[in-house]
């Protein structure tokens, strides 16, 4: 058989099997100028390289530098912005997942690599994606190192795409934040989040669009705005606020209020012995956790073991530290009160509980 194709015919090419280099390639030149904004003094050569380069002997200022690194993604809210058409917003929450992630331990971030996955290449979007991971990696204080963008038609759609990202910060050993620094005592301090942030919305996917069938574009009066505005409010992020308290209190944890709620991850930072008891009545979570909760006829707990209930971060600080920490978190202009406390264990059966109703 032979080996070339019959005269006149046209062989294969990875363009006919569906990627597109040179859309690729103007995409990495859409996205050089906010890649750049990024910048941090340790990091070396540009964009392009097989690998970014950060420089390691900025870590001599540590007598014993730990590093820390955390994985995440943005999770299905991808969807709603695919279906608006809106791209430079999840980069935040990207970068939000990742690094607060990482400063629960009282680490610094230093860099972040990203991976964008599309069924077909649109270089536009794809530097609309990486615009948003840019602004929070500057709003985070880390730098974007790297990154891949890998097309993958057959597996996606057109306009199918995912994103996810890995990051590295740095902590002093002597520095490090957690459940062996924790007292009875210690005051519980919220920090309000900007919205649902970037986890349960296959929930809220399932009881507004599929069970409710609520539009997008629709305005929703007890939001202030459209259904998709409210689905695309960025995750907060509080790197750079919680290493600013570290600075100005004593603080012994951190939780990030992720996947699985408050409690559950607060609970994962209380040591064996100890409880932490948080009051719902000391806020009033945001319209939308409501709207979700009635229209689905979701039950509380159900709720809270999905969503973050209007608290995006905790920290766990001294009892005689809390009104500094509320004043540091005041004059940078996140929203936190005090929400609870830390007792003994007793016969509670996890390390963290929720107790009376929303105010």
């Amino acid at each position: 058989m032979s080996e070339t194709p019959a005269s006149g015919a046209s062989g294969a090419s990875y363009a006919a099997a569906g990627v597109d280099i040179d859309a690729g390639d103007r995409a990495v030149e859409l996205m050089k100028e906010w890649v750049k904004k990024t910048q941090r003094p340790e990091v070396l050569g540009g964009l392009g390289g097989f690998a970014g380069l950060f420089d390691a002997s900025a870590l001599k200022r540590f007598e014993r530098p730990l590093l820390a690194s955390a994985t995440d993604g943005v999770g299905t809210k991808v969807d709603i912005a695919r279906q608006l058409g809106v791209y430079d917003t999840i980069g935040h929450d990207l970068v939000a997942m990742v690094m607060d992630d990482i400063v629960v331990c009282g680490a610094e971030p230093l860099f972040m690599t990203d991976y964008i996955c599309v069924g077909k290449v649109h270089p536009e979007r794809v530097a609309a994606i990486v615009k948003g991971i840019a602004e929070g990696c500057v709003l985070a204080g880390c730098a974007l190192v790297g990154g891949e963008t890998a097309e993958h038609p057959g597996l996606l759609g057109p306009d199918d795409f995912d994103v996810a990202g890995a990051g590295t910060g740095v902590v002093e050993a002597d520095r490090l934040l957690g459940a062996d620094r924790i007292r009875t005592g210690d005051a519980v301090i919220a920090m309000a989040s900007s919205g649902l942030h970037s986890n349960g919305y296959s929930l809220v996917r399932h009881v507004l669009l599929n069970q409710a069938g609520f539009d997008l574009d629709a305005r929703i009066d007890e939001l202030g705005r459209t259904l998709g505005e409210e689905l695309l409010v960025p995750t907060k992020i509080y790197s750079l606020d919680c290493l600013a308290l570290t600075r100005t209190t004593d603080v012994h944890a951190y939780s990030h209020v992720t996947g699985g709620g408050l409690a559950a991850n607060l609970a994962r930072v209380i040591p064996d012995g100890l409880h932490a008891i948080v009051d719902r009545s000391t806020w009033t979570p945001a319209p939308i956790f409501d709207l979700v909760g009635r229209t689905g006829q979701v039950e509380r707990l159900e709720l809270e073991k999905t969503l973050n209930m209007g608290v995006g971060m905790i920290a766990i600080v001294p009892e005689e530290s809390a009104d500094v920490a509320l004043e540091t978190l005041a004059d940078r202009g996140v929203e936190a009160w005090v929400a609870g406390e830390i007792t003994e264990r007793g016969d509670y059966a996890t390390g963290a509980e929720m107790v009376g109703d929303y105010a």
